[in-house]
Formats: C-alpha cells, sequence, structure tokens
C-alpha cells in the first residue's frame, strides 16, 4: 500500500519575509546619480571624436572615407565585449565591471596625446569601444539590483538620459575646449574625468538587493496565503532571445542606435560644412537636440509605467513608445533635407535625431519583463550587441558615400535616407513584435509584486 505524500511543512512568514528585498531609496537614488554620470561620460567620449572632427581632419590630411573608418573602428569590438561581459556579470559584481570600464575609458584617451596619426586614433577608439560596449547593458543591469520591478521606469530613463546629458552639457565644453585650447585638451579632460568617476564608484558602487543569486533550487514559498516564488529557474536563451518582445526591442535598438551613430560621427560636420554653422553655433543645436531626448525619457519611460500599473495593453504601454519614436524620426530623417525654409529643417532635424531616444530605456524595459534575474545581464549584453551593430556600419558607410557622390550635399543626402529606411523598417517591427505579458506567459515566467518576472516554480 502506497502512503500518501505528507504536506509540505508550513514556511514561517518571517522567513519568507527575510527572503524579500529591502527597498533602500536614498542608496538607490545616490547609485542612479553615479550611473547617469557614469552614462554622461561614456557618451562624452563618444562624441569627442566627432565634435574635433574638422580640426582632426584639417591637421592631419585625411579624407572623409578614412574619419569614417577611424570612428566605426569604435564599433569593431563593442558588441562583442558587450556580448561577453554580458555573460560574465552573474560572476563578477557590477563595482568590478563598472570601475573597469571607465579606467580603461581614461586610458583609451592616451594614444592620440601621445602620437597624433590615423593608427593612434584607431588605436583609441577600438579600445574605447571595447570597454563601453559594455557600459550601457551592464549599468542598466548594476541598476536594476537597486529597484523593484515596478519603480524601474524613472531610474531607466535617467541612466539612458545620460547619453541626452553629454550632449546638452558636455558638448558645448567640449566645443569650447577644442575652440580654445585645441582638440587635444578635450582628450586630457576625459581622460582625468573618467579617472575620477572611477575611483569615486570605486568607494561608492554596490550591488543592490534585486536579482542576487537566489537559492539554488527552485522553490514556492507560501505566506499568509500567497505565493512566492524563489530561486527562478534558468531559461534556454534560445527561447528568450527568439521571443517577439526581444526580436522587436532589438529592432527598436537598431533603428535608434543607427541614428546616434550618424549623429555622433557627422552630424557636427554636417552642421559646419553644409549648414555653415560655427563650432558654437553647432553645439548649440547639438544642446537643443539633446534637450528633446531629454524631455522624452523623462516623461515616456514613467508614463508607459503608469499605463502598464493601470492595466494598459501591451501594443499601448510597450511596444507604441519604442516603435513610434524610431519611426517618426525615420521620417524627420527623411524629410529635413529636402525642406524648405532653414526653420523648417532644423526642427526636422531635432526630431529625427532626438525623438528615438525613448527606444533606449523602453527596450532594456521590455527584455527584462522576459528574462529571469539571474539571466538578465547576459540576455541585456547579447540585445544590447545586436541593439548596436550600427555604430559599426553607419560611420564609415557615410563616409564612403561622400567620397563617391557627386557633391558633399549629394552624399548626405543618400545617408539621411538610408538612415531613414532603416529607422522605419525597425520602428514598424517593433511595433508588430513588442508583447512583454504575452511573451512572459508563454515562456512560464511570473510576476511577483514588486519584483521582476521570475520563471514559475514546479513544486
Amino acid at each position: 500500500m502506497i502512503e500518501p505524500a505528507s504536506p509540505a511543512p508550513p514556511v514561517d512568514a518571517d522567513r519568507a519575509s527575510a527572503r524579500t528585498p529591502v527597498f533602500d531609496r536614498r542608496r538607490a537614488w545616490l547609485i542612479t546619480a553615479l550611473i547617469v554620470t557614469f552614462m554622461l561620460i561614456n557618451h562624452a567620449d563618444k562624441a569627442v571624436l566627432g565634435l574635433a572632427a574638422v580640426p582632426i581632419m584639417d591637421e592631419l590630411g585625411i579624407s572623409n572615407s578614412t574619419y569614417g573608418m577611424i570612428s566605426s573602428s569604435f564599433a569593431l569590438l563593442f558588441s562583442l565585449s558587450g556580448l561577453v561581459v554580458g555573460f560574465v556579470s552573474a560572476r563578477i559584481s557590477s563595482r568590478v565591471l563598472l570601475f573597469t570600464m571607465a579606467a580603461l575609458w581614461a586610458v583609451a584617451q592616451l594614444p592620440a596625446l601621445i602620437v597624433a596619426s590615423v593608427p593612434a586614433l584607431v588605436a583609441g577608439r577600438v579600445l574605447l569601444g571595447a570597454a563601453g560596449g559594455p557600459a550601457a547593458s551592464m549599468s542598466m543591469h548594476a541598476l536594476y539590483k537597486w529597484f523593484p520591478a515596478d519603480r524601474r521606469g524613472l531610474p531607466s530613463a535617467l541612466q539612458i538620459s545620460g547619453a541626452a546629458l553629454a550632449m546638452l552639457i558636455a558638448a558645448p565644453v567640449v566645443t569650447w575646449l577644442i575652440t580654445a585650447f585645441g582638440w587635444r585638451s578635450a582628450f586630457v579632460v576625459l581622460a582625468v574625468t573618467s579617472t575620477v568617476w572611477s575611483l569615486a564608484w570605486w568607494r561608492l558602487g554596490h550591488d543592490g538587493p534585486y536579482g542576487q543569486e537566489p537559492a539554488p533550487r527552485a522553490k514556492a514559498l507560501t505566506s499568509g496565503g500567497r505565493s512566492a516564488h524563489v530561486g527562478p529557474e534558468r531559461l534556454p536563451y534560445r527561447r528568450v532571445l527568439l521571443s517577439g518582445t526581444v526580436l522587436g526591442s532589438v529592432a527598436a535598438a537598431f533603428g535608434a542606435s543607427w541614428a546616434l551613430a550618424l549623429s555622433h560621427a557627422w552630424l557636427p560636420v554636417y552642421l559646419r560644412t553644409q549648414q555653415g554653422m560655427t563650432p558654437g553655433g553647432a553645439a548649440t543645436l547639438i544642446s537643443g537636440i539633446s534637450a528633446l531626448s531629454l524631455v522624452l525619457l523623462l516623461s515616456v519611460p514613467p508614463l508607459a509605467d503608469r499605463l502598464r500599473r493601470r492595466g494598459a495593453s501591451d501594443g499601448w504601454a510597450s511596444a507604441a513608445p519604442q516603435g513610434i519614436a524610431v519611426a517618426v524620426a525615420g521620417l524627420a530623417m527623411a524629410a529635413f533635407p529636402f525642406a524648405d525654409g532653414h526653420a523648417v529643417r532644423i526642427g526636422l532635424l531635432v526630431v529625427a535625431f532626438g525623438g528615438h531616444a525613448v527606444a533606449f530605456p523602453m527596450h532594456y524595459m521590455t527584455t527584462s519583463a522576459v528574462a529571469p534575474p539571474l539571466q538578465r545581464g547576459a540576455v541585456f549584453g547579447i540585445v544590447a550587441a545586436a541593439g548596436t551593430l550600427p555604430s559599426l556600419v553607419a560611420p564609415y558607410l557615410t563616409g564612403h558615400l561622400l567620397d563617391s557622390a557627386t557633391s558633399p550635399g549629394a552624399g548626405y543626402t543618400q545617408a539621411f535616407l538610408l538612415s531613414a529606411a532603416v529607422m522605419l523598417v525597425c520602428g514598424l517591427v517593433a511595433l508588430t513584435l513588442i508583447r512583454p505579458q504575452r511573451d512572459a506567459r508563454r515562456l512560464g515566467l511570473t510576476q511577483v509584486a514588486g519584483h521582476a518576472p521570475r520563471a514559475a516554480a514546479t513544486i
């Protein structure tokens, strides 16, 4: 005779609550401030070559294609390093990872200061790209360790706003340094800034309580009549990465990254050589573009959070902000080269290069919804690596179009139209595929109140 299985012993409520992370508001926002500064420095490092492009090209006598190659070399190891670091992020603390990245950014500025040449510029950009590839995904991963799932909209937006702040604040400062003291001075200041940040992070940056290594076996605890899953199961990466939400999020990031790569590498040159702007005027317009990005970043993701809490559909809360932003920016990119009137052209240009910004925090938020916390760092690394591939292609391709076109103006028009086509396709793909709630259910994930989605435990 087979005896019935004994009922599972009740789990003490104190034990269950002890497993629940505690939200430390003050510490979380301190970490947020450090990470926003981290992203500001990261994007200032990326942008300095574009801001200094005209004097560098004049001093070294390099062509558009060569400059495009130097700019694209930044992405040579960018995606690969983001992918590799994403997989090791479960074993190495965010404190160590971010410190190492910032320290390498400082070192990456040195080759151009020691020997001003094309090989030195390439070496510096390759190292900068290798150290910067994991920056966005790993700093977002570090940030998510300090916030529960339903409080991540604003911190995510602030993290991504580091890019907008870099161009809003750093672009005028870097341009002033280049104009007043020569282009090398900007590289020196950025090297010192990266060093100072890395030391501050080593002193203050620590991993938060969310997404830490759980118990080795998945269990279901019961407390007060409610179930709370502890120790999320790992899912096959293929299932997570081939979900519509992840594919759509990658598409949105790809379209936005194409415009961002074009902006960093060629927008300052275009404004000075084709629009006849002074260095200060170009920096002011770039700051205006960043101001639009910042407004969108600080308003749209928190609005999406509120829509989710009120039960809005996936289409409105997740897919629409990313897909529409990238598609509308693509339409503006296609229109502004043909617009009549200086004011209209500038307005469209601002939308083209600033309107896509919300895709970056939103694509991390939606991807997080279908990734178990233990695998989130690796998934973020993979998604970031795929989404930022345009940094390898767009700058060089634009330089080639400029050198092969009948005139620089025609070359820029071709480059902008190509960018618009990429952005429109990516925006439509994002609108069609992103459905995090649907895909989370298909993957067997559950949402615990105040926590990120977790793999459903088996009892």
